[in-house]
Protein backbone atom coordinates (compact mmCIF):
# COMPACT_ATOMS: atom_id res chain seq x y z
CA UNK A 1 0.00 0.00 0.00
CA UNK A 2 1.37 3.56 -0.68
CA UNK A 3 2.57 5.81 2.00
CA UNK A 4 -0.90 7.30 2.83
CA UNK A 5 -2.02 3.84 3.77
CA UNK A 6 -4.45 4.12 -0.20
CA UNK A 7 -5.13 1.17 -2.16
CA UNK A 8 -7.35 2.71 -4.48
CA UNK A 9 -9.75 -0.21 -5.47
CA UNK A 10 -11.65 -2.45 -3.41
CA UNK A 11 -10.07 -6.11 -3.30
CA UNK A 12 -10.83 -9.53 -1.21
CA UNK A 13 -8.72 -10.39 2.17
CA UNK A 14 -6.51 -13.15 1.13
CA UNK A 15 -5.10 -14.07 4.79
CA UNK A 16 -4.94 -12.00 7.98
CA UNK A 17 -3.37 -12.10 11.13
CA UNK A 18 0.09 -10.89 12.69
CA UNK A 19 -1.24 -7.56 13.51
CA UNK A 20 -2.34 -6.94 9.14
CA UNK A 21 -4.13 -8.04 6.02
CA UNK A 22 -3.18 -9.82 2.70
CA UNK A 23 -4.85 -8.32 -0.03
CA UNK A 24 -3.90 -7.49 -3.80
CA UNK A 25 -0.77 -9.16 -3.62
CA UNK A 26 0.46 -6.94 -1.07
CA UNK A 27 0.02 -6.60 2.51
CA UNK A 28 -0.98 -4.07 4.90
CA UNK A 29 0.15 -3.55 8.85
CA UNK A 30 -2.78 -2.85 11.44
CA UNK A 31 -6.43 -2.23 11.20
CA UNK A 32 -8.40 -1.89 7.43
CA UNK A 33 -11.16 0.06 5.79
CA UNK A 34 -12.39 -1.96 2.59
CA UNK A 35 -14.24 0.34 0.61
CA UNK A 36 -15.79 1.30 -2.65
CA UNK A 37 -12.89 3.75 -3.00
CA UNK A 38 -10.56 1.36 -2.03
CA UNK A 39 -8.21 -0.19 1.18
CA UNK A 40 -7.95 2.54 3.80
CA UNK A 41 -5.58 2.40 6.48
CA UNK A 42 -7.41 2.34 9.95
CA UNK A 43 -6.52 3.51 13.37
CA UNK A 44 -8.41 1.75 15.36
CA UNK A 45 -6.59 -1.11 17.32
CA UNK A 46 -9.64 -2.26 19.35
CA UNK A 47 -12.85 -2.56 19.69
CA UNK A 48 -13.51 -0.08 21.86
CA UNK A 49 -12.09 2.45 19.38
CA UNK A 50 -14.26 1.29 17.04
CA UNK A 51 -16.51 4.73 17.28
CA UNK A 52 -18.83 7.26 14.55
CA UNK A 53 -16.09 9.00 14.60
CA UNK A 54 -13.78 6.71 13.32
CA UNK A 55 -16.11 5.19 11.00
CA UNK A 56 -16.17 8.67 9.45
CA UNK A 57 -15.01 7.54 6.28
CA UNK A 58 -17.65 4.50 6.09
CA UNK A 59 -20.80 6.55 6.96
CA UNK A 60 -19.49 9.21 3.95
CA UNK A 61 -20.01 6.62 1.89
CA UNK A 62 -23.21 4.54 3.33
CA UNK A 63 -25.11 5.92 0.12
CA UNK A 64 -22.93 3.32 -1.85
CA UNK A 65 -23.38 0.42 0.59
CA UNK A 66 -26.30 -2.33 1.75
CA UNK A 67 -23.97 -4.07 4.38
CA UNK A 68 -20.98 -3.50 6.41
CA UNK A 69 -19.73 -5.63 8.28
CA UNK A 70 -17.13 -4.80 11.10
CA UNK A 71 -14.40 -6.74 12.66
CA UNK A 72 -14.11 -6.17 16.51
CA UNK A 73 -10.89 -7.83 16.63
CA UNK A 74 -10.41 -11.32 17.92
CA UNK A 75 -13.85 -11.80 20.03
CA UNK A 76 -17.31 -10.45 19.37
CA UNK A 77 -17.73 -7.12 21.13
CA UNK A 78 -20.83 -4.80 21.74
CA UNK A 79 -21.50 -2.59 19.05
CA UNK A 80 -22.75 0.83 20.38
CA UNK A 81 -26.26 1.69 19.92
CA UNK A 82 -25.69 4.99 18.14
CA UNK A 83 -23.40 3.33 15.22
CA UNK A 84 -26.44 0.96 14.68
CA UNK A 85 -28.64 3.84 14.23
CA UNK A 86 -26.46 6.24 12.21
CA UNK A 87 -25.97 3.51 9.38
CA UNK A 88 -29.92 2.29 10.06
CA UNK A 89 -30.64 5.86 9.18
CA UNK A 90 -28.59 5.38 5.73
CA UNK A 91 -30.09 2.34 5.35
CA UNK A 92 -27.36 -0.08 5.84
CA UNK A 93 -27.22 -2.97 7.49
CA UNK A 94 -24.47 -3.28 10.18
CA UNK A 95 -23.24 -6.93 11.59
CA UNK A 96 -20.66 -6.95 14.01
CA UNK A 97 -18.42 -9.79 14.54
CA UNK A 98 -15.17 -11.70 14.78
CA UNK A 99 -12.52 -9.97 12.64
CA UNK A 100 -12.08 -13.69 10.50
CA UNK A 101 -16.01 -13.99 10.95
CA UNK A 102 -16.32 -10.47 8.67
CA UNK A 103 -13.59 -11.05 6.11
CA UNK A 104 -15.51 -14.83 5.35
CA UNK A 105 -18.80 -13.12 4.56
CA UNK A 106 -16.77 -9.42 3.18
CA UNK A 107 -14.81 -11.62 0.34
CA UNK A 108 -18.23 -13.71 -0.56
CA UNK A 109 -20.64 -10.37 -0.90
CA UNK A 110 -17.78 -8.80 -2.67
CA UNK A 111 -17.07 -11.81 -4.81
CA UNK A 112 -20.80 -11.67 -5.74
CA UNK A 113 -20.21 -8.07 -6.43
CA UNK A 114 -22.74 -6.06 -3.68
CA UNK A 115 -22.32 -3.25 -2.25
CA UNK A 116 -20.43 -4.31 0.86
CA UNK A 117 -17.29 -2.64 3.26
CA UNK A 118 -15.67 -4.12 5.80
CA UNK A 119 -14.08 -2.10 8.79
CA UNK A 120 -11.55 -4.85 9.86
CA UNK A 121 -9.55 -4.40 13.43
CA UNK A 122 -6.24 -6.00 12.74
CA UNK A 123 -5.39 -9.10 14.70
CA UNK A 124 -2.16 -10.95 16.07
CA UNK A 125 -3.60 -15.05 15.55
CA UNK A 126 -6.10 -16.12 13.28
CA UNK A 127 -8.96 -17.53 15.21
CA UNK A 128 -8.96 -21.45 14.92
CA UNK A 129 -12.10 -23.68 14.43
CA UNK A 130 -11.18 -26.50 17.33
CA UNK A 131 -11.20 -29.75 15.66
Amino acid sequence: MAETGHYPYQAAIDAYGDGGFRFAEMSHRGSLLCLPTGMHAWAATAAAEVTLETLAPVLALADDLDVLFIGMGEDIAPLAPEIRAAFRERNVIVEAVGTGSAISTYNVLFGEKRAVAAALVAVERPRRRRP
